[in-house]
């Protein structure tokens, strides 16, 4: 991502799923000299887990908590800290998966979407959520990319996964393998892939992206011997969208063309489902890619690793993507 239109803008980061790595590679990540020339940290949960963490794994904090969201400080060594509800020590468990944890998680993004919708800060990250957790919370979206197109009334928006080498859109996301074939309609993946060429074009300044389309069924459908969605949906796009000048081929059989992947011949990948594109990008760049919300009305990344609740708590979560993200979020912003 390529534009920036503030300097040290401030960048709402949530404490993610308290149970998990969330607050450690945010910890971590704040503490980074990249990140701090970059932006101003805005913490956004409860302190006791920050400082729960903070404690247990040794690592420098300084920070000062508001109650409510207002204008921030002048930029300092002391982080700010916008609470969500108070939380206490006891809840804190590593590994586990809690109500209380994904409650707590689904305040801590709403405050700061309305850090960012309020002007406060100019963009958020989000650190990584459990979906089980938050699901027990009563929280009914299946991601935070759904529930941030809802808290921000984002008509169209693309969840694609960032790399140095690599851009991938899905057309679907969290939803389970067995109804991606009847979710997957023309409406639909126009929708995905022109959110995610709008994105190419204004956030990383493309000025007539490429794209790269691959198909559902293996070997793309083989001309409709191994299902028809190929032929009767992705095809019928693609043609559509090239007679709206749009740069676009597809569909290709995903396997071989991951099998001749290489950088820089197309600006981006739209693949139908969450596994067939973030295999292989994270195959290639685990840890150090980016999730990017495309067309959302708001700046927000997120690492491209989830909660991993059997290290959590013992100090040797990598706050690669964490940063990465971050430092995305404030180029953006």
């Amino acid at each position: 991502m390529k534009q920036r239109h503030h300097e040290n803008p401030a960048i709402a980061i949530t404490v993610g799923d308290c149970n998990g790595v969330g607050p450690e590679v945010v910890l971590k990540s704040i503490a980074h000299p990249a990140v701090r020339r970059m932006c101003r940290p805005v913490l956004v949960g409860p302190s006791s887990v920050f400082l729960y963490y903070a404690e247990r794994l040794n690592v420098p904090l300084e920070m000062r908590r508001f109650l409510d969201i207002g204008p921030l400080p002048k930029p300092s060594s002391v982080v700010p800290l916008v609470e969500t509800s108070p939380l206490p020590r006891s809840a804190i468990t590593p590994g586990k998966i809690s109500e209380t944890a994904g409650a707590t998680a689904t305040a801590a993004i709403e405050k700061a979407v309305r850090l960012v919708l309020t002007g406060v800060a100019a963009g958020m990250v989000t650190a990584p959520v459990s979906k089980l957790a938050m699901a027990m919370a009563g929280v009914a979206f299946p991601g935070q990319t759904e529930m941030l197109q809802r808290l921000t009334s984002s008509p169209h928006v693309a969840m694609m996964l960032v790399s140095a080498t690599m851009r991938v859109g899905l057309v679907t996301i969290h939803i389970p393998i067995n109804k991606v074939s009847e979710t997957i309609s023309r409406a639909l993946l126009r929708e995905r892939i022109e959110v995610v060429h709008e994105a190419l074009r204004n956030d990383w300044l493309i000025r007539k992206p490429k794209l790269a389309v691959l198909g559902l069924n293996p070997h793309a459908g083989e001309g409709g011997g191994i299902g028809t969605e190929d032929q009767m949906v992705i095809e019928p796009v693609i043609r559509e969208l090239r007679s709206h000048r749009l740069s676009i081929e597809g569909p290709f059989p995903a396997d071989s063309f991951f099998g001749r992947y290489e950088p820089n011949i197309y600006d981006a990948v739209i693949a139908m489902y969450h596994d067939q594109g973030l295999i292989p990008l994270k195959m290639s760049s685990f840890g150090a890619a980016v999730n990017v919300s495309a067309g959302l009305n708001i700046v927000r990344t997120s690492p491209d690793h989830g909660t991993a609740f059997d290290i959590a708590g013992k100090g040797i979560a990598k706050p690669d993507s964490m940063i990465e993200a971050i430092k995305a979020a404030a180029t953006n912003a």
